[in-house]
């Protein structure tokens, strides 16, 4: 996520972001203290929206439920054995709804990823402000704040098939985020999260061979990647799958392959409404490189029918030249010895994840043997007649089919990326 510069008379829009409970929002007092006060995002709960939402797909008693069975903790050990259980089910819910298992439970369509958003944040309200007998100090309450984070967010859920590189299921990794921008739209849907939702764990039929699809959602925090939510979530699974594609709502009317993914942070506020504007913090900054690059067959998917949606191969950045002071768009890709102002995908939390994404493969080795990059999906829109955050729906059939449209396209460019990383191997 990331808001995307206007080129070409192209609307840009913020894409997405991050995973644990950011710093000030995980800490609370040692026991015997007062309970911190829910943060920014989990304050919208309080709106109609968030309510509707949550009432009509049937998660509206999640976090009601979470709070009577941690209530009944007597221990911070049973206290983190509820948050994961609770944390991991909640995950399970949201999945099996998208895909159409068990009762829908409401009649919101079962497409949404809305649910999942508010029902964790309804969550982690209840976790941050709860204040057990046994007290709880700062330290722990963090960490199960960021158990809650990781589980419900398909992260301690990754189940890829046996086998080695090439042989058998192709194991995929993908990852989607919340929905953004809700100060603006607080209806909003993210389309990369229903795209998490609605493949974990599907397989996908490719000329190359079945692919199953392992994915996960970040959060749009600035702090939580900053502490290293990405690294710690892809590492284990990296060197073991056959292709990875971190995925943003990007642009209007359009796909996007991200070519190259820039260090800076552009300062757009992220769901805590906090900004940040800085080279993105990693481990080992001596060696960070300014620019990282996609290894997904991007002229493949680029070329391929996938849906009604155009693709292309965005090479645009923007930079400081070297020996210079002031930025410029270079519509090819950087120069040498520039520094990053905007990758393709722009300075937001989509950038960012793509950088991470890609500088871990990097150094892990897998460069050269790794398809891995970032795609961005179209601006999920309302149907004509409900534009108006003030006075508009929740959902309209234009609303559900563009939904329903970017996941299906997305499903058949990871196949087709899946098909001629194979291809290219053999």
């Amino acid at each position: 996520m990331r808001p995307i510069r206007v080129r070409i008379g192209v609307l840009g829009l913020a894409l997405v972001a991050g995973l644990a409970a950011p710093t000030a929002a995980t800490a609370a007092p040692e026991a015997g203290g007062a309970a911190p006060a829910p943060t920014v995002e989990e304050r919208r709960l309080d709106g109609e929206v968030p309510r509707e939402i949550l009432r009509r797909s049937g998660f509206g008693a999640v976090a009601p439920a979470f709070a009577r069975r941690l209530g009944r903790a007597d221990s911070y050990r049973e206290a983190r054995a509820v948050v994961a259980r609770e944390g991991a089910a909640l995950w399970r819910r949201a999945v099996d709804r998208v895909q159409g298992r068990g009762p829908a439970r409401g009649d919101l369509s079962r497409d949404d990823d809305r649910p999942l958003y508010w029902a964790r944040l309804g969550m982690t309200r209840e976790l941050r402000t709860w204040e057990p007998g046994f007290g709880l100090s700062e330290r722990q309450r963090a960490a199960l704040l960021t158990e809650l984070e990781r589980t419900s967010r398909g992260q301690t859920d990754l189940r890829l098939p046996r086998g080695g590189h090439g042989k058998g299921v192709k194991r995929v990794l993908l990852t989607g985020f919340d929905p953004f921008t809700l100060d603006r739209d607080i209806r909003i849907s993210n389309p990369s999260g229903a795209v998490a939702l609605a493949l974990d764990g599907t397989v996908i039929d490719t000329p190359d061979g079945p692919a199953r699809v392992e994915t996960a959602v970040f959060p749009v925090r600035w702090a939580d990647f900053a502490e290293g939510t990405v690294e710690r979530a892809l590492r284990p699974y990296l060197p073991r799958v056959d292709l990875f594609t971190t995925v943003s709502q990007g642009r209007v009317g359009r796909f996007d392959v991200e070519r190259t993914n820039g260090a800076w942070r552009g300062g757009f506020p992220d769901n805590d409404n906090v900004s940040r504007t800085e080279t993105v913090p990693v481990a080992d900054p001596a060696s960070q490189p300014q620019w990282t690059t996609t290894t997904l067959p991007y002229a493949a998917i680029t070329a391929a029918d996938t849906g009604r949606f155009p693709v292309y191969d965005n090479t645009s950045v923007t930079e400081i030249p070297a020996g210079g002071d002031e930025p410029v768009v270079r519509p090819d890709g950087p120069t040498p010895g520039s520094t990053a102002r905007e990758g393709g995908g722009g300075n937001y939390l989509s950038n960012e994840i793509a950088y991470r994404a890609t500088l871990l493969r990097d150094r892990l080795g897998l460069h050269g043997t790794l398809p891995g990059g970032h795609v961005h999906t179209p601006v999920l829109q309302f149907g004509a007649g409900n534009t108006d955050p003030a006075t508009g729906a929740v959902t309209d059939p234009g609303f559900v089919r563009n939904r329903l449209d970017i996941v299906a396209q997305t499903r058949a460019i990871v196949g087709v990326a899946v098909s001629a990383a194979g291809a290219g191997r053999d």
